[in-house]
C-alpha cells in the first residue's frame, strides 16, 4: 500500500491548491531573502518545491536554485512555467537528497512541507539531510503550521467548488496529527465515482520541533509567526524556522 503522499500530490493537487499563486510567492520570496542574507548567486535549494512558485520566484533574483520535489505530476507542471530552463529541477525523496555534501548556501522548505511520515527518526533524517547538503554556516527556513493554531482554527469541515468538480475537506486532529480527508466530486456526471485523498502531517509544537532541529545539528535563529515579519506568538498561523548549520 502506498504512503499517503505518493497518492496525494497528482493531478488533483492542483485543483485542490489551486489558489497558491505567484504573487504570493514572490511577496514570500522577498521576505526570506531579507531573512538569509545571501550573496547575489548563492546556490538554494527548494526542498519539496510541488509545482515551483517560489523556485522560479528565487531564479528571478538572481539565485542558483535546485527545485526537487518526490511528484513528478507537480515537477512537470513547474517546468511548463516561464523560466523554468532557470531551475534544476530533480525528482527524489527528503529522506535521501542525492547532492553532495556541502552543495548549498541555503535550504528552504516550505508551507508544512514536513512531518509526513509516522516516526520521529524519519523526520530527524530529512533535518540531517538538510544539515548534510549545507555548506558549514549555510542558511536554512523550514515554514511549519503553528500547531497551537491549528488546535484553536481548526475548520472540520469546508466545501468548495473548482473547475467543476465539488470539494469536500474534512479535518481532525487525531493521534498527534492533523488529518485530512479530500473527496473530490465531478458535477454533472453522476456515473463519476468520487476521488478520495488522505493527508496527514505531524502536529509538532514550538517546543518538539525545537528538540529535533537540535538533534540534527542546526541551529535556531529566529522563529517568525508569518511573512509579515511578526515575531512568532502563541497564536502565530505558523512557524519559520531561519537559521544556520552549526
Amino acid at each position: 500500500m502506498s504512503a499517503w503522499y505518493e497518492e496525494s500530490f497528482g493531478e488533483d493537487y492542483l485543483r485542490v491548491y489551486s489558489y497558491r499563486d505567484e504573487q504570493g510567492a514572490a511577496h514570500e520570496v522577498h521576505e526570506m531573502i531579507s531573512w538569509l542574507k545571501l550573496p547575489p548567486g548563492a546556490k538554494v535549494l527548494d526542498l519539496c518545491c510541488g509545482m515551483g512558485r517560489h523556485s522560479l520566484s528565487l531564479a528571478e533574483k538572481g539565485y542558483k536554485v535546485t527545485g526537487m520535489d518526490l511528484s513528478e505530476v507537480l515537477l512537470e507542471e513547474a517546468k511548463k512555467e516561464e523560466g523554468a530552463e532557470a531551475v534544476n529541477w530533480v525528482q527524489g525523496d527528503m529522506r535521501e537528497l542525492p547532492f553532495a555534501d556541502g552543495e548549498f548556501d541555503a535550504v528552504v522548505n516550505l508551507f508544512t512541507s514536513f512531518g509526513y511520515f509516522k516516526q520521529d527518526k524519519e523526520h530527524v533524517r530529512v533535518l540531517e539531510e538538510i544539515q548534510r547538503v549545507l555548506r558549514p554556516g549555510g542558511r536554512y527556513i523550514i515554514d511549519f503550521m503553528n500547531s497551537l493554531h491549528v488546535e484553536r482554527h481548526l475548520k472540520p469541515c469546508t466545501e468548495r467548488e473548482e473547475e467543476g468538480l465539488k470539494i469536500e475537506e474534512r479535518r481532525k486532529i487525531e493521534d498527534g496529527y492533523v488529518k485530512k480527508h479530500i473527496t473530490i466530486i465531478p458535477e454533472g456526471q453522476e456515473a463519476s465515482e468520487p476521488r478520495e485523498y488522505d493527508e496527514r502531517v505531524k502536529l509538532y509544537t514550538l517546543e518538539e520541533l525545537t528538540q529535533l532541529l537540535t538533534e540534527a545539528r542546526l541551529e535556531i535563529d529566529e522563529v517568525r509567526g508569518d511573512y509579515d515579519e511578526k515575531r512568532y506568538e502563541a497564536d502565530s498561523p505558523r512557524m519559520i524556522f531561519v537559521g544556520k548549520r552549526f
